[in-house]
């Protein structure tokens, strides 16, 4: 099958790999002309536009959209829109919120175009371990989809379906990586707990280690934790600055909405946020109480810890923590799209306010 690929980044970029090694055919088109000339020396046909993307590939067409979402994912389906036919397909496989989804099916179809939504997983280590996909759309669109989506798969009959309507597959993904995000946090203060019992001299590489085998709560992120702890088990370099990509406060608030008790989820979110302040103007007013009231001794700040960034890695060698290098680069306006974070940023309360399309998630397709 020839597919479209828009957007050649982290995940995009090792999918075209993927799809070439599983003898598919892709037309590449991103706005760096050097991730293209990365597809192109792997097999695929390079576009410079939209419309030679287009014009490369047969109809019924199906283009893979897969840019940071919120207006970037909006603008560029808008504009697919507006270049395709009916019964072409536009799949957007990074992480929109499932109502930006549904929304954009509904004006897809008015002009006869079918909308599918892919809730994709795997990060790095897709390329070679294969991709987790939740599939959101009309049966018959995600039926013609199969070469492409059994390739992508971990198995041809494993690790993909269809879960339901347009939506649905980011739906599932949001509750996904909310579901990640607990699973995370549990790990973390498990071990954080060990670090702190100092008078047993606890090894927290060969804990986790011993948790990979036989224990019930052995996991593939155990297996990551368990092979960062090799390298320094302090993580004497790392900020303590923890992203978070979007997924995780959606989750959160369709709980809400719902009146589905998520604490764990939910708890998992606000440690992020907490991570995420230099400093608590809530902590800084408990100090000052505490001195008014009870004359209590407090810390004052001397100078403001500074950070660096390490930028985002494509490969799950250049992934592993040891492999972080010694200094990082000042921060600037591309430091925040490559922490895939929304930061301070509030979510939009309201997805399909098309005005507000920005808020919230600006991250790519991840784990």
């Amino acid at each position: 099958m020839k597919i479209g690929m828009i957007g050649l980044g982290k995940m995009g970029g090792n999918m075209v790999a993927r799809l070439l090694q599983g003898g598919q055919d892709v037309v590449a088109y991103d706005l760096s002309e050097d991730n293209i000339k990365l597809a192109e020396g792997r097999g695929a046909e390079g576009a410079r536009t939209t419309e030679e993307l287009i014009a490369k590939l047969l109809a019924p067409r199906a283009v893979w959209v897969m840019v940071p979402s919120g207006a970037a994912t909006e603008s560029t389906v808008m504009d697919l829109a507006d270049k395709m036919q009916p019964g072409d397909i536009i799949i957007d496989g990074g992480n929109s919120n499932y109502k930006d989804s549904q929304r954009r099916a509904k004006t897809l179809a008015e002009r006869g175009i079918n909308f599918v939504d892919v809730g994709t997983s795997g990060g790095v280590w897709g390329l070679k371990e294969g991709y987790a996909m939740m599939v959101g759309g009309e049966e018959a669109a995600v039926k013609s989809l199969t070469p492409i989506l059994e390739v992508l798969a971990p198995a041809k009959d494993q690790g993909w379906g269809r879960m339901g309507p347009a939506g649905s597959g980011h739906y599932v993904k949001m509750v996904h990586n909310g579901i990640e995000y607990g699973m995370m946090q549990a790990y973390a203060e498990g071990f954080e707990l060990m670090h702190a019992k100092i008078d047993m001299q606890l090894d927290m590489a060969q804990i986790a280690e011993l948790w990979r085998h036989g224990s019930v709560i052995r996991s593939w992120l155990l297996d990551l934790t368990a092979d960062a702890l090799t390298g320094d088990p302090e993580f004497s370099d790392l900020s303590d600055y923890v992203a978070d990509s979007g997924e995780g406060r959606w989750t959160v608030v369709d709980a809400l909405n719902e009146g589905i008790p998520a604490p764990i989820i939910t708890l998992s979110v606000q440690m992020r946020l907490r991570s995420q302040q230099k400093s608590s103007y809530a902590g800084k007013m408990l100090s000052a109480m505490r001195r008014a009231f009870g004359g209590h001794a407090v810390k004052k700040v001397e100078a403001e810890a500074e950070e660096s960034i390490v930028p985002e890695a494509h490969t799950p060698e250049a992934a592993r923590p040891q492999n972080i290098p010694a200094s990082g680069a000042k921060m600037d306006g591309d430091a925040a799209r490559q922490l895939g974070e929304s930061g301070q940023m509030p979510v939009n309360p309201n997805p399909e306010d098309t005005e507000n399309k920005g808020a919230g998630n600006q991250s790519e397709g991840q784990a």
